[in-house]
Parts: C-alpha cells; structure tokens; sequence
C-alpha cells in the first residue's frame, strides 16, 4: 500500500499538525475587513481552484507515487477545491441516519477503502518578514496524507476541523507541487455518523500563512462585567518565546477604548504565557439582539492579528439560564452545511443567505449539528446576532445499531456506549475532537454553549472531554444531550454538564422536569421535527418556554432539506434526489427531507409558522370598549419602542374596514419581557365577523434586515351585534322560489332529480351524487365520494401504518337503505351508510341527508359514529372531482398559508382568491397540502360557472390538481401527474400535523377521533 494505515490506527490521530489554535488571519498592517475578504491580508495566500484529481475505488489502486514532484498528472481529471467528489461524478451518493455505511467494527474500515489523490502547483514568494509558512486545510473528509515538492508533511483527521502543517522547509521560491491522498473512511468515520448526505474530499478552504519565526502563536480572549465596567482579558502563547505583544482595543466608531502591553505571566498547564487586561467603561454589551462588536488589534514580531471582539457573560444562577444577567430564550434550529448543489461545501455567500433567511423568520439561535462550520460562519453570527451551540465532530449513532439478541430499547441503551463512548481506546480520539472545537472557536462571542457532539451514548471519554472543556472555559456552558443513554456498569460523572438537554421531550415531560424542583436550565437540542408538512407544535411548546423561567428554549430540527440535486424536467420543474435514489445500500429514504426550507432555501409554510410563533411582541389582552390592547414584549434586550413600529387593521367579513399605525414615538416604553397599554382607534361595524390584525415591523434597518421589514403579527377576534359574516349568512338563506318544480324519477340503482335548471343523479347504492348538472354545466367529473384519507404527511410516517392497516387508504360507501321525499320546492333523499373495506368491519356507521331545493341548491347533514376500534381519522368529509377549467377559488377564512388544527399561526382570516394549481404546497416527497381551516365558505369556479360550499360552522377544505392517491404513491414531486380534474375536499376538519415522524405523538386535542360527528353544508351552484 502506498502510505502507511494511519486511517485505521487510534494512535494515529494526527502526524506533523501543529497545536490546534483559535481562528485568525494575520496581517503586516491592520486591515479592517478580514471576515470577508481574508484576502486582502498579504500574510493570506489562498490555494482554492481546479487541482488535478483521479478517483480510486479502493487504496489498493493507488499504484503511482503521484506526490512526487516531477509526476506526470496529464491524465488526471481537474475538480475543484473546495469540493466533495461524488457532486463531481466520482463514487456515488449514500445518504444514511443512524447506521453506519460499514461493518461495525472499530477501529477498522472497509479494506476496499475509495480515495482520491489531489495534486496542485501553485506559486510562493518568500516574505522577508514572514519567513515561516503554515498550510492550513479547514476541512476534509475523512482523513488525509500531505506531500509538499515530494517530500512527506504529515497526516490528519477528523473531517470538520482546521488542520495546519508547518510547510517552511519545503517550500521554494517559484512554483511549488503539493499533494494530497483523500480517503473516504477512517477510524474517525465511526464518530461522525451524522444524520447526512455522506460525501467526501477536500471541501473546505486550503490556504498559506505567512508569519513572523517568533510571534503570536495562540490567544484567548474573555470578558467580565461588573456593575458599568467590563474587563477584556487577553492570553497568549507564542511559537517559541515570549514577545512584547501590544494590544488595542476600539469601539464601532473607532474610537480607541483601551490599549495596553501584556504582561508575561507564569505558563500554566494550557500553556498561556503572557495576559493583557482592558478595562472598558460603560461596555456595549453583545447579545443576538444588539451584537455590537469591538474591535481588537494584536501587534507582535512584525505583524497584526485583527479580530472582533463581542463582551457577554453567560451563566445559569437557580436552574436558570442568563446572558447578561437578563432570562433568555432560544428560538433556535439546528443546522447542517448542505447545498443541493456544492454538497458540504458552502460558501460565504451561502452562509450569508442562511442567515438572512433565519433573521427575516425570528430565529435567534443556531445549533451547529453535528459539527463544526466554516470558521468564517461564526463570524458572520458575531456580526449578525445569533446564540450558537457549538457542537464538536462527534456521533456514533451507528454504535446503536448492532445487532441484539431479544432486542429491547433498554438493552440497546446500555450496548451502545460500551464500544466507543465509554471505551478507554477511544479517549483520546473524543478529547481531540473537543480540544480542536474549543481551541478553534474560543473568542467567538456567539458561541454560548459547547457541545460535546449528538447522538453517541455515553462514557469515560466524554466525561473526560467534559472535564477539560469546563476547566479550560469556565465562562461557557456545556451541553451533552446523549449523557442519558447509560448502563448500569457502574455510575457516572455529570458534574461538568451545566444544561439539562431533551430531543422531543412531550409536553407532559416538560411538566414533570419542572415539578421535580430541577438543579439544571432545561434546553431542547432538537424538537418539533420540520419533515415535510410541519411542524404542527410550536405554539405549545412556545406557551411552556414562557411557563418556566428554567426552559431556556429549544433547536428545531432541522434548517434545510438535504437533497442532491438532479437538473430540471421537460416542463422545468427541479429534480431533488434523496436516499436510495442512488440505490445504495443502506439508506434511509426521505428522512434527509425535514427542514423548514427547501434545498434551494425557499420557506416551507412551518418556516412561516415558526416565525409569527416568535414574533418580537404579542397582544395579550384586548379591551374592545376602548380599543385598548396589551403588548407584551418577548424580547430579552430591547425596548419595543425604537425597535418596531406598529399597524393595524379591522377585517369585516373580508373586508377593511379601519386602519391605523403607531409610529415609533407613539410606541410606549415597553422593556423587555414586560408589557404595557397602547390605544387603537377604530370603528366596528354593528354587524358582521370582524378581526383585527397588527402589524409590527421594524422601525430602522438593523443588520441584515432593512427598516419596514414585518415581523409577525397578531390577530384578535372583535365583537359585533351577531358576529356573523354576512355573506355566509345571505348564502345560506333561504329562497323562496327559484324554478319550476322538481321532478323525481327513480330506478333500481339511481334517483334522477331535476328541473330547468339542474339535473342530478343520485346513487341509492352509495349514498352521494353521482352527476350534478347545472345550467347545462357537468359540476361532477366523477361520482362525489366520502373521504378519510389524505396522503400521508412526512409526520404520519408511524401512524399511515395503522391508517393503512384499518384500510383508510381503501374505504368505501355502501348505502343500506334510501328514503326520499318531496314537497313542492325541496326533495329530501336520507340514506343509511357505512364506510368500510375490503376484509374489515364497518368504520364508519353514518346517515346521510340531503335536501336539494329549486334553485338546485343541496343542504348535506351528516351524521357519523365510528367503530372506536378503529385508529383516529385522517379527516372526513367528502370528496368532488370538478371540472379542470373550474380553476379559481375564493374563500373566507384562514389564508393565505395552508392550515390545520395545529398549524395555523401563518395564517389569518380574510377574503382570499387564488388558483387552484397555486394552492398546492410542492413538497419535494408529495403528502396532504394545500388545506384552509376555519373557513366559512370557498367558491370554486370557472369563467362561467362555479359551485359554492357554505356552512354555519367552519370547515376545512383544500383543492388541488392532484387527486391524493396520486399524492400517496408517489415519490418525488417530479413524478406527479395531474389528475384532468379540480379535486375539492370538503371536511368537518382533519388530523392534525404534529411531528410525530421523530417526535411526540400528536396531542389528544388535535386529534380527529371523536366517535360521533354531525357535519353540515350546503352545497351552491351558480353562474357567472
């Protein structure tokens, strides 16, 4: 083999790096900008561009020492650097959870080991005053060998962190060769099982450092605060010896705060030798809502560090969470590096769109899952405002997935530590991977909390991780979700974890952890799954963040859809591939698909729910007689006055009837977490179903949203005389006479009722409508059907199971018995029911009403009980398969974004028009979408006719181009076809959302699973 087996040997970790250090760039002078254009430093040489490249499928291939400096790489293929191969063509896509991609069996790789051999020349010019060169490559996956000019520099590991080689003596003046072996698995792979695309290569930025033979080696940067003055301490260690080291310190203005020379202190264990303290009067203070940053400039040998600096103190004090000594709460996500088209390698304009999209939608936290980002990453969150859990390259979930004999979850929890987390072999490589997270990332103000990594049992070797991150950053806090997945072996060590952390705790849960006086804040690393359509919790879980001072907020899982992407069809639509669509074995289908944006960071409707869930302010109260309403100010910093203006609106029955703004002076004094009165004013009408809306936005631009940019909004039901919509109640009057008298003819199978204006057939043997003609217009594709089923959401991935098990999927009327009877205007038809299947009993037992008048105007009542047997309903109500050019719809009730019992924040009531085509939500694996709730009436309708659904109780409805079998059996939303027909679902309500694809079951009082139902309708056609 052509380089020795580093990748499998635990004691190799590592060969020739130099000493993990924080983040910096280094200058000659100081510059202002090296957060974005690190270029611009002339100590920075960047090596990104297209390398020669061969792929190989097994090390074993690798025959030619292609290091060498004069190698001929004439046939190699070019890629570029950064990347990850198989987004070039080379090795396939595999996209797995939990399990590992290989045998478990530590610390041994597949001996069919696929690699790529990288091969660069570039230019280097020696600067006088810079002697020394470090080679820096931020990430590579998994493992790799370095040769510079032929001759070998040294060996490294664990994918997501910086690696530096000290490459001085190698270098020349001219062009140089480096060279570099890329492996695909490492011993390191069996702790990085994160839940992802897996992919591989050189996917992060590789550059030059030019620095001075003695200089600034290392620094570390805390702050403290008492009363109206903050301390900034400075260590630092050197490459070899100690060095006068000046240091500055400036405000946003640039103004000069402090300055000072450090002092040589005695080096203690972690190798600190010199300290620098700044006092700072009256501090700016950094949090997510304010991050004012300052400015620090660190001169040493002949060259500047420039770095920001951000003065914050985090601390927990009676099991409660402060930064700054005020409670806050994180309304975070959890998010991965992924792009549907560059893979792990994400760029800074990428990040920044992240981030732009989070602030525009009320996020305020992030957790890095389950790895270390890009270094510039986190001082774009510095810049911007975000609270970041930083979590080391760390999950060994696949340890999970062995086999067991009489396999229970309890046995398996006790089994999944013993061969890595809590395996003494180990220590070293778990400890490297903190020590490379903590030392990298250590002056960055936006990270709050280290975590220790996800998902990995555990052990010995996290205790000890835990053990050094405390005692070398006291200031943060320490986060470990996996410390409860233990044996019995023997007892554990806790001490070091500060927060008490859950994935998907349910409500109940939550209840109980605070009614057991705890000692630690609660956080939720992850929660309320965003897979597919959903989340359909967070208002619940909003409610327990303000109900407990302890639960300092939670990470939604997750930020993106991981998806590759695959090109565009015929007609345009993306083409997005996720696990087995490369069939590879194994894999875990679509459960990559579960972010609140889509691969290309479009918002799916949860992203919009999230955000007005977590708006700044909220109305608590509203005193209708004198229009006076209570704003609460769920901020943790700022005053609400300067920081939002407000407007408002008064909707009757669809329409406006008032308006008005609070302009940023008229905003009362509202502190943090406190609330104060505001008076409106506005006229209510004495009649009709009136809403009023407000409206906050933000008052100046601030960051990365500019001034107007709207913030949520509040919607509080307004009092009238009858509070009724006055066009539901004018549609469900009655008429007293509209045409001629109706006639009845009947056969064995069929009813026939008709006059000059509609003519409708009635099937005795199903209970429901087989035509309905109006005005010489067919209403009726196909015959009118009852409906329990929805295409099963990406959050009824467990319960479609039962669903399917019942036949839901499969259910069908059969009438038992019809009755009909007429009267001069009306023609009254009742029929006894049942829905059922085939090979089951009856789930449903109903009685069917239908009076149709002269006008042709069709009343339903139905009356349903349900064999209890039987699991909760995905909805009920009926199914119309209308005509294709019936493509318009206007409704009243919630809009625009799709709602359901448990997912409706997004949404208001209102009057809304749309197309039927535009109202399907087009998640990338197809599901139910697309349903309004509360809606008192929806017109569906062409250029010339239309049918209108009214009820005196609200209802849901959707339509759609797609029927939901088609939604059900399909894959991928590239696949659907429409169905040649306007599919309008009528239901009394639906299932809730939930999340429970990995999550809680969905709570009680969202679930449709009454035994007895009575749904009324009426049925309206019209012409136009």
């Amino acid at each position: 083999m052509i380089v020795p087996a580093n990748y499998e040997n635990l004691d190799i970790l590592h060969e020739n790096t130099m000493p993990s250090r924080a983040y910096y760039i280094p200058a000659s002078r100081a510059i202002e900008n090296l957060v974005e254009h690190r270029e611009d430093s002339d100590r920075f040489q960047l090596l990104d561009g297209n390398w020669k490249f061969r792929y190989y499928a097994s090390i074993y291939d690798v025959k030619e020492k292609f290091y060498e400096e004069n190698f001929d790489t004439e046939s190699f293929d070019e890629i570029p650097v950064p990347s990850v191969w198989q987004m070039h063509g080379y090795d396939h896509h595999q996209y797995t959870n939990t399990r590992y991609p290989f045998p478990m069996d530590p610390p041994y790789v597949p001996l069919e080991n696929p690699c790529g051999t990288y091969v660069h020349t570039f230019s280097y010019q020696t600067d006088e005053k810079a002697l020394n060169a470090y080679l820096n490559f931020e990430g590579v996956d998994s493992c790799f060998y370095v040769w510079m000019n032929g001759s070998y520099v040294g060996y490294s590991q664990v994918s997501h962190s910086t690696s530096e080689f000290d490459v001085t003596k190698f270098l020349k003046d001219g062009m140089n060769t480096l060279a570099v072996l890329v492996l695909k698995w490492c011993d390191g792979s069996y702790l990085e099982d994160q839940d992802k695309f897996r992919m591989s290569g050189i996917f992060r930025d590789v550059y030059l450092l030019k620095r001075p033979k003695q200089c600034v080696c290392d620094y570390f940067t805390t702050t403290s605060i008492t009363g109206q003055k903050a301390t900034v301490d400075v260590r630092f260690k050197y490459m070899d010896k100690f060095m006068p080291v000046s240091v500055c310190l400036y405000d946003q203005a640039k103004n000069l705060v402090s300055k000072s020379e450090a002092e040589q202190i005695k080096e203690d264990e972690e190798g600190w030798q010199s300290l620098v303290s700044l006092q700072v009067s009256a501090p700016h203070l950094w949090s997510a809502e304010d991050p004012y940053l300052y400015r620090i400039e660190i001169v040493c040998g002949g060259e500047v560090i420039a770095d920001q600096i951000g003065i914050r103190e985090i601390k927990t004090r009676d099991a409660v969470l402060y930064i700054n000594e005020s409670k806050v709460k994180f309304h975070g996500v959890n998010r991965h590096d992924s792009d549907p088209v560059t893979g792990f390698t994400i760029s800074l304009d990428q990040m920044k769109r992240d981030l732009l999209v989070m602030k525009q939608h009320n996020v305020n936290a992030i957790r890095t899952s389950h790895y270390p980002n890009a270094p510039q990453f986190y001082q774009l969150c510095d810049r911007y405002g975000f609270y970041l859990i930083d979590e080391a390259d760390d999950e060994i979930h696949g340890a999970n997935d062995v086999y067991l004999k009489g396999d229970d979850w309890q046995k398996r929890v006790a089994a999944w530590s013993r061969p890595i987390a809590d395996n003494p072999a180990f220590t070293e490589s778990v400890v490297d991977r903190t020590k490379r997270l903590v030392q990298r990332d250590k002056n960055r103000p936006c990270v709050v909390i280290w975590s220790m990594g996800n998902e990995c049992g555990y052990g010995c070797t996290f205790e000890t991780a835990l053990a050094w991150t405390k005692k070398f950053d006291p200031g943060r806090l320490t986060h470990f979700e996996s410390a409860r997945y233990t044996s019995n072996d023997r007892k554990y060590d806790y001490s070091n974890i500060d927060l008490y952390s859950r994935m998907y705790p349910g409500l109940f849960e939550i209840e109980d952890y605070f009614g057991d006086n705890p000692d630690k804040p609660f956080i939720m690393c992850e929660y309320s799954h965003a897979m597919g359509n959903g989340p359909g919790d967070l208002e619940e879980y909003f409610e327990k963040f303000q109900k407990y001072d302890g639960f300092c907020g939670g990470f939604v899982w997750e930020w993106c859809d991981h998806a590759i992407y695959k090109g565009e069809t015929i007609d345009g639509k993306k083409i997005y591939a996720y696990g087995g669509d490369h069939q590879e074995d194994p894999n875990d289908g679509n459960f990559c698909m579960d972010g609140l944006v889509y691969p290309d960071r479009r918002p799916h409707t949860g992203l919009l729910e999230f955000k007005n869930v977590h708006r700044p302010a909220r109305v608590v109260s509203f005193d209708q007689e004198t229009k006076e309403i209570t704003l609460h100010n769920y901020m943790d910093f700022k005053n609400l006055k300067g920081y939002l203006n407000l407007d408002y609106e008064l909707n009757c029955d669809g329409q406006i009837v008032g308006t008005g703004t609070v302009g940023t002076d008229e905003i009362p004094d509202i502190p943090a977490h406190e609330e104060a009165a505001l008076k409106l004013n506005f006229h209510v009408p004495s009649k009709g179903k009136c809403w009023l809306k407000v409206n906050y936005t933000l008052a100046l631009d601030e960051g990365l949203l500019k001034a107007g940019f709207p913030l949520g909004f509040d919607e509080i039901m307004v009092e009238t005389e009858d509070c009724q919509n006055q066009m539901t109640l004018q549609l469900l009057k009655d008429e007293k006479y509209c045409h001629d008298e109706i006639h009845v003819e009947e056969d064995d199978r069929y009813l026939y009722v008709e006059n000059e204006a509609f003519s409708y057939t009635y099937n005795k043997l199903t209970g429901l409508f087989k035509e309905m003609v109006y005005e010489q217009q067919q209403l009726l594709e196909q015959p009118m059907e009852l409906n329990i089923w929805r295409a099963p959401t990406d959050n009824d991935r467990n319960l479609k199971h039962e669903w399917m098990r019942a036949h839901y999927d499969h259910a069908f009327s059969r009438a038992y018995e019809t009755t009909m009877e007429q009267s001069e205007n009306q023609v009254t038809i009742k029929s006894t029911v049942s829905l059922s299947a085939l090979t089951i009993q009856r789930i449903l037992n109903i009685q069917l009403v239908w009076s149709i008048d002269s006008c042709g105007k069709v009343k339903a009542e139905i009356h349903m009980k349900r064999d209890m047997e039987f699991p909760e309903l995905p909805r009920f109500g009926i199914r119309m398969f209308l005509p294709e050019k019936m493509d318009q719809v206007v409704y009243y009730g919630l809009g625009p974004v799709e709602s359901y019992p448990d997912k409706r924040r997004a949404s208001f009531h209102g009057l809304f028009k749309d197309e039927v085509a535009k109202m399907h939500e087009d998640y990338i694996r197809p599901q139910e979408n697309g349903s309004h709730d509360d809606c008192e009436y929806v017109k569906v309708q062409s250029e010339r006719y239309g049918l209108t659904v009214v009820s005196d109780k609200t209802f849901s409805f959707n339509t759609s181009v797609y029927t939901q079998e088609e939604l059900t059996s399909k894959a991928h939303n590239y696949e659907l076809v429409p169905s040649g027909y306007t599919v309008l679902c009528v239901d009394y309500r639906q299932n809730g959302i939930g999340t429970n694809s990995c999550g809680p079951s969905l709570l009680e009082k969202y679930k449709l699973d009454e035994e007895t139902v009575t749904f009324s309708f009426q049925l309206q056609p019209y012409k136009i």
